[in-house]
C-alpha cells in the first residue's frame, strides 16, 4: 500500500504578549496573520510573562477586550517564567518565552510591532539554517577613538564561546566596516527547536552581561543584549545573514514598523492600505480606538498627516532623522 504523501510541516508563530502597548500591537498582529496568512499551518502562540518578582506589577494582558479579541483570531496563550530579565530588561522575554514552545517544532519569533503584510506559506523557510532581520543600522559596537574596534570587539565574543570568527565575515565589506560583521534586528528570528536556541540565546546573553570580555569595557548592553547575543546563536547553529531570499520577511509578506508614526512616515502605500484595511472592521477597531497613540494616528488621520511630511523616496539616512522630524512637529506617539 502507498504511504500517504506528509502536509507542510507546522510552525508555530511566537510573539509576546504584556499589559500596556504591546496588548494592543498584538491585536494588530494576530488580525493581519489572520487575514493575509489563511493556511492552518501556522499556529499563532501569545507569550505572556508570569508574575515574579522582577516584575512589578502583573506583566500579562489585562485588557479582557484584548484578551477575548486574541481569542477570536485564534491565539494561543502560554506564559513563561522570567528567571532573569523581567521588568529592567523587557527585551529578555523575547528569549525566556521562546520556553514556552512547544519543544522540537519549527517556529519563527516575531517582534509584536510587526504587521503580517503577506502569505507566510509563500516564504521558503529552511528551519535548520537561522538567520534574523537583516533591516538594521549599524547600532552595536559604538567605537571609541582609542578602544577596541569591530574586529577585535566581535572575535573576543567569538572566541569566549568557541566559534569561528572568521567563518562569520561578509567580505564584501572592507575591514572594520560595521556591515562586515553578523548584526541583526532581532524583530524576527527562527528555527527548528524553541528550546535549542532559547537554551543557547539564554546562555550567551548571560555571559556577555554577567561575564563579558575586556573589550566590552567600554559598550553598552542595554538594550543592546539580545543583538549581540543573537548573530552568536544563528552562527552557531549553523545559520547566518540572508539564508531566505532578499525581500520575503520585512519585505512583501511582513513589516517591523517598531511604531505607528515611523510606519506612516517611511512605509509604502501598500503596507499603509493593508494596515487601514485591517484596522476597519467595527471588532477591531472597537479594540484598538482602546489605546490612545492607534486611535489617533490609525482612526483620527493623524497618521496621513506625518504621511505628508515625508517623501518616501527620499528619507533620511538615518531613522533618528526621522523620529526628531516627527517630533519636532508634535505627532510623536507610542
Amino acid at each position: 500500500m502507498a504511504r500517504k504523501a506528509r502536509g507542510p510541516q507546522t510552525v508555530n508563530i511566537c510573539i509576546v504578549g504584556q499589559s500596556g502597548r504591546l496588548q494592543y500591537e498584538a491585536v494588530l498582529f494576530a488580525a493581519s496573520l489572520h487575514k493575509n496568512t489563511p493556511s492552518n499551518r501556522f499556529r499563532l502562540f501569545v507569550a505572556q510573562p508570569k508574575p515574579g518578582p522582577l516584575w512589578p506589577e502583573d506583566p500579562r494582558i489585562k485588557d479582557i477586550a484584548c484578551r477575548d479579541s486574541l481569542a477570536e483570531l485564534g491565539a494561543t496563550f502560554v506564559e513563561f517564567d522570567s528567571n532573569h530579565f523581567g521588568h529592567d530588561y523587557p527585551y529578555g522575554n523575547k528569549i525566556e518565552a521562546l520556553a514556552a514552545l512547544p519543544e522540537g517544532e519549527p517556529f519563527v519569533f516575531f517582534d509584536t510591532d510587526t504587521l503580517i503584510t503577506g502569505d507566510l506559506g509563500t516564504v521558503p523557510f529552511d528551519f535548520n539554517r537561522p538567520t534574523a532581520s537583516m533591516k538594521r543600522e549599524g547600532t552595536w559596537p559604538q567605537i571609541e577613538l582609542y578602544g577596541p574596534g569591530y574586529s577585535q570587539t566581535w572575535k573576543s565574543l567569538y572566541d569566549r564561546f568557541g566559534l569561528d570568527f572568521g567563518s562569520s565575515l561578509d567580505l564584501n565589506w572592507p575591514d572594520e566596516y560595521w556591515k562586515r560583521y553578523l548584526y541583526f534586528n532581532a524583530g524576527f528570528f527562527f528555527y527548528s527547536c524553541p528550546r535549542v536556541f532559547g537554551d543557547l540565546f539564554l546562555k550567551y546573553a548571560l555571559e556577555i552581561r554577567d561575564n563579558a570580555p575586556n573589550e566590552l569595557v567600554c559598550q553598552a548592553l542595554d538594550p543592546w543584549l539580545d543583538q549581540v547575543a543573537l548573530p552568536l546563536v544563528i552562527h552557531a547553529l549553523g545559520g547566518g545573514r540572508s539564508t531566505l531570499p532578499d525581500g520575503m520577511l520585512d519585505g512583501d509578506t511582513s513589516c517591523h514598523y517598531r511604531v505607528l508614526p515611523l510606519m506612516y512616515a517611511r512605509e509604502s502605500d501598500r503596507v499603509i492600505e493593508i494596515l487601514e484595511e485591517i484596522c476597519a472592521p467595527n471588532k477591531i477597531k472597537k479594540v484598538l480606538k482602546s489605546y490612545d497613540p492607534f486611535k489617533r494616528m490609525i482612526y483620527q488621520g493623524r497618521g496621513q498627516k506625518v504621511r505628508l511630511m515625508f517623501d518616501r523616496d527620499d528619507l533620511p539616512r538615518k531613522e533618528q532623522a526621522i523620529r526628531n522630524k516627527i517630533k519636532r512637529e508634535g505627532f510623536w506617539m507610542r
